[in-house]
């Protein structure tokens, strides 16, 4: 099974360093094909952000599935144009930010979230709302440090981390962690061994979702608004989107 990774920042260091922990907890036999975005912002750190990294993201589902790619991972906490993306796409799509809530929900009555940048906590509420996860959701909590400067001092970064996640636990009361940012999924091991709870990397959740979709043959619906999307003209700089008329016969897809 084939299995495309996509950054939907423009940043290759993340994606080189998402790949290598994705590989970690690939099926043996399954390829991960990791990709960064050709067009969008550095990182993503708010809606303006979410909405310029979406046609890229597109365009790379799009490039993957004629590719023979069997599943997507969207490898951003903000879940940037996921329906789109499983509107135009077969094969399975799935969030970060969805499968490690779905997961929190497994292993604990009640999850915290620990993010990168306060700006960016009502995202992860409006995700929260709209997965239908409010009444597990205890708490959304921010470390104050961009995306891009993650790596800057690893050290520092697992002490401030350490001490959110302890005290999200301690003041939401809630089981379990979920790593609110791509970039912090290679902390989750570590820190599910110091705080003695479950420490949920999103990336890995989504991955090992997609190779048991593939594994049970489910594809995405095309039935009803997952359907591919109508043909029509598009104008100016997205004249290259406009989706053709398709059929199950002719769908590059």
């Amino acid at each position: 099974m084939k299995i495309q990774l996509i950054n939907p920042n423009t940043s290759a260091a993340m994606t080189a360093s998402l790949a290598d922990a994705a590989r970690q907890v690939l099926h043996p036999g399954n390829q991960l094909l990791a990709v960064t975005n050709s067009a969008g912002p550095a990182s993503i750190e708010g809606h303006y952000d979410e909405a310029l990294s979406v046609p890229g993201l597109l365009q790379a589902i799009r490039d993957g599935e004629r590719n023979g790619v069997q599943g997507h991972v969207i490898a951003c906490f903000g879940d940037p144009g996921l329906l789109a993306a499983r509107e135009i796409a077969r094969h399975p799509v799935i969030g970060i930010a969805e499968a490690a809530m779905h997961l929190a929900t497994w292993v604990a009555t009640g999850f915290s979230i620990v993010t990168t940048l306060g700006r960016t906590k009502v995202i992860a509420r409006h995700l929260v709302e709209r997965y239908g996860f409010h009444q597990h959701c205890r708490g959304i909590h921010a470390v104050e440090i961009p995306v891009l400067a993650l790596d800057d001092d690893p050290e520092g970064l697992l002490r401030s981390m350490r001490t959110a996640c302890a005290g999200a636990l301690e003041r939401d009361e809630s089981g379990a962690i979920v790593l609110g940012c791509a970039g912090m999924s290679h902390l989750a091991t570590e820190l599910t061994e110091e705080l003695g709870v479950p420490v949920i990397d999103g990336v890995s959740a989504a991955l090992k979702m997609v190779e048991m979709l593939g594994e049970l043959k489910l594809s995405t619906s095309k039935r009803g608004d997952l359907d591919y999307p109508l043909a029509k003209p598009y104008a100016g700089f997205l004249q290259g989107f406009a989706w053709p008329a398709l059929t199950p016969a002719s769908s590059p897809l």
